[in-house]
């Protein structure tokens, strides 16, 4: 059974092709996963077919009765209302049937009997509802699927306002995941969680009947929860049976077969326009030149699309600093309360630091306060003398300048020139150069933000999250970046397979915690 059908949708943004007469289809417990560089459109497919934006062109068509849920990356949650309110939310529309239901029992009491077994048949299909979608039983349901992604640890009577983007994300995932529609559609939902959560959602998509649609750049958790990939290149969606080894295999050697079929046609237009150019001024051989000029010009031209431009990041180090980089002596983290016990820590010169932890533990908290940018609510924090640090903030708001204005801004005695081949360095196009921050998606905002610190010379480096909306090709750059580096580096991250080929030390804050976790 077909739940959704696209069908030739072309859409643009000015002289920017998003998508090109595209298709995709949607079954019954398909587990989807939609697959992409950064900037190819992926996020926009997702409102395109959950009616935030009207496609130029083409037909979207739901099957009757669908219910969705859409986990964006921008989603927000409404102030004052504490987690649990936000997440019984997920069953309004069976306190609404509840509701009816007493309201019937209500009006029993003074009608017909005709009426009466109206009322009674209305009320028995409202019962039978209830009990299906386990409405007696939504309390524990909510504390099983809170605790499975770190909820539970924060406390369930929090005010959203005042949770972390992290947590606010991990609400919404989670409240999205009680809903159980029939179609859900994750875009980026790893991007806040830490490994033991990313490991429940995982079992969770694993086990999942309904359909699903996935964004996701983190690719051992896409290959583990998919059967179905749709890429998304140079504006055309290309659907692959499997997971995602499946279609690298399968894109490699379609791309192999196109490359082979692409040089023979070559040879074959050259040897015909050769054959052509000698013989048309012939009268003998002038009728098999037309042939051939018939020939050629009824042919199908095969092209190859253009290779995706791999980004070349690297860092530039500064003079070198003492043997102790950074000292910090009973230091307790937090705002306005202790998220830590104290401790004594230090990070020497060359030390690549990975700091891992479940999310609201103080990771971004730590960072910022070993930098100094928040003071400590405890202890004291001491840099050498000689540390230049460059910082890539794990989310930051894009303006209205354009990716060009946004580092010549910051770097004026540079060239057009320049700051247009440092951009491009960074895998961005002319396209994405000249287009707005705030109309870049998340991956190529990420990537003029690597471009502000490759500008920079410094011998500490300090990186929150930067992988969380960088495609394949932009990471594997930044993991080698970062391993040739020569300096200090201390990262927050949630990716393993990320960090463990980088780090000489895993600083884990759930030993530090005076949570319960």
């Amino acid at each position: 059974m077909s739940i959704l059908n696209v069908e030739n949708v072309t859409h643009g943004f000015g002289a920017r092709r998003i998508l090109e007469d595209s298709s995709f289809r949607l079954l019954k417990g398909e587990h989807v996963g939609l697959v992409g560089a950064n900037g190819e459109g992926k996020t926009t497919f997702l409102n395109i077919i959950t009616g935030k934006l009207m496609p130029d062109e083409g037909k979207i068509e739901w099957c009757k009765h669908i219910t969705t849920g859409y986990l964006d990356q921008y989603s927000t949650l409404t102030p004052g209302k504490t987690i649990r309110e936000v997440l019984r939310e997920a069953f309004s529309h069976l306190a609404d049937l509840e509701k009816e239901m007493l309201d019937a029992y209500e009006k029993m009491a003074d009608v017909s009997d005709e009426e009466m077994a109206e009322l009674m048949e209305n009320v028995g299909e409202i019962q039978e509802i209830l009990e299906q979608s386990g409405y007696y039983t939504i309390d524990s349901k909510i504390t099983e699927y809170a605790n499975g992604l770190g909820l539970g640890e924060i406390g369930l009577d929090h005010d959203v306002s005042q949770l972390s983007g992290g947590q606010r994300a991990k609400v919404l995932l989670t409240k999205l995941l009680l809903e159980n529609p029939m179609i859900l559609i994750l875009d980026e939902p790893t991007n806040f969680l830490d490994e033991n959560h990313i490991a429940w959602l995982q079992n969770f998509l694993q086990n999942y009947e309904n359909a699903f649609i996935l964004v996701s750049h983190d690719v051992p958790f896409m290959n583990s929860v998919v059967n179905v990939i749709y890429n998304i290149e140079n504006a055309v969606l290309t659907r692959y049976t499997g997971n995602y080894e499946d279609f690298k295999r399968m894109y490699e050697l379609k791309k192999r077969q196109t490359e082979q079929a692409y040089e023979k046609q070559q040879k074959e237009i050259a040897h015909l326009q050769e054959f052509i150019a000698k013989n048309k001024a012939r009268a003998a051989t002038a009728t098999m030149a037309r042939s051939r000029q018939k020939k050629l010009e009824n042919m199908e031209i095969i092209t190859i699309a253009k290779e995706k431009v791999k980004p070349s990041f690297s860092f530039q180090s500064a003079r070198t600093p003492g043997k102790v980089v950074i000292e910090a002596k009973d230091l307790i983290l937090g705002y306005d309360e202790p998220l830590t016990r104290a401790v004594d820590l230090q990070i020497e010169r060359n030390q690549k630091v990975a700091i891992k932890g479940v999310n609201g533990l103080g990771k971004s908290t730590l960072i910022k306060t070993l930098l100094g940018i928040i003071k400590p609510i405890q202890g004291t924090v001491e840099h050498d003398q000689f540390v230049k640090y460059g910082y890539f903030k794990q989310e930051e708001e894009a303006s209205s300048k354009t990716a060009l204005q946004e580092i010549w801004d910051e770097y004026p005695s540079m060239t057009n020139a320049e700051v247009r081949a440092a951009l491009a360095r960074c895998g961005l196009t002319t396209e994405h150069i000249t287009s707005q921050m705030k109309v870049l998606s998340g991956g190529e905002n990420a990537k003029v933000r690597l471009c502000h610190l490759m500008l920079q010379e410094f011998n500490l480096l300090v990186l929150d999250e930067p992988t969380n909306h960088l495609d394949v090709l932009a990471k594997e750059s930044l993991k080698e970046a970062l391993q040739k580096f020569k300096g200090t580096i201390v990262l927050v991250s949630h990716e393993p397979e990320f960090y463990e080929d980088i780090a000489t030390d895993i600083w884990n804050l759930e030993s530090w915690t005076t949570k319960i976790i």
